[in-house]
């Protein structure tokens, strides 16, 4: 990617207290509703298998919980490193970024290109691109394809997310929280996720940038590398 092909810079206002508890919350709030539905479709599937008036839906209860034990188990090995500390580790193989990753777009419409060489990212590289990701992926409500790059030249990773598909879009609270603006209307769940990839991306002393076109949603980022 050139530099005048590049989003431009989003502008931030504010510094958003990411420490304060209604962030937290939010935090707290966004991760409980992506692990809810696969949960409670487990359940559902316990609760036909041992209903003996649905024994005809055995096979079909057993598939509900292998997939949605799937769902959720992908979406905490993703959330472990996109969100949480993921143990003492600094570094990580941009390979097994990519397994989060698309551990994440299985179970979504939009399928994801990872067009990143094998190469070891810095954490807040590593989780600037899970959660870029996401977003992207987010981004592609009726299907669609979202390419993922990462490029480190002159001391710098800049990751790239080019999501194309029809009705690409973001959501006005997402935009706001690339920005670093409060939430002021919306939901709160897309704000905080892009509220937090600004926090981290700004913490490491990065920057953050989007770019919108009919059918096309363009994240970046760049990180010290």
């Amino acid at each position: 990617m050139t530099d005048a092909d590049a989003p431009t810079p989003v502008l931030s206002a504010p510094e958003l207290d990411v420490n304060g508890p209604d962030f937290a919350a939010l935090v707290a709030a966004r991760l409980c509703h992506d692990f809810i539905s696969p949960a409670s479709a487990i359940v559902s599937g316990l609760d036909l298998l041992e209903d003996p008036s649905a024994q005809d839906m055995r096979e079909d209860a057993m598939s509900l919980i292998s997939s949605s034990a799937r769902k959720l188990a992908d979406l905490l090995q993703f959330t472990r490193v996109a969100f949480g500390a993921s143990a003492s580790a600094e570094n990580f193989d941009s390979r097994e970024l990519e397994k989060l990753a698309q551990g994440v777009f299985a179970h979504v419409r939009p399928t994801m290109v990872w067009d990143i060489s094998p190469s070891v990212m810095n954490k807040a590289s590593a989780r600037a691109i899970l959660n870029i990701a996401q977003l992207a992926a987010s981004a592609l409500p009726a299907g669609g394809v979202a390419t993922l790059r990462a490029v480190v030249a002159d001391g710098r990773v800049a990751i790239t997310a080019d999501s194309l598909g029809p009705r690409a879009r973001l959501r006005p609270e997402v935009l706001a929280g690339l920005k670093g603006e409060a939430l002021s209307e919306g939901l709160g769940g897309p704000w905080v996720q892009a509220a937090y990839l600004h926090a981290l991306v700004r913490a490491a002393g990065g920057q953050t940038a989007v770019s919108l076109a009919d059918d096309h949603v363009s994240l970046a980022a760049w990180v010290p590398a």
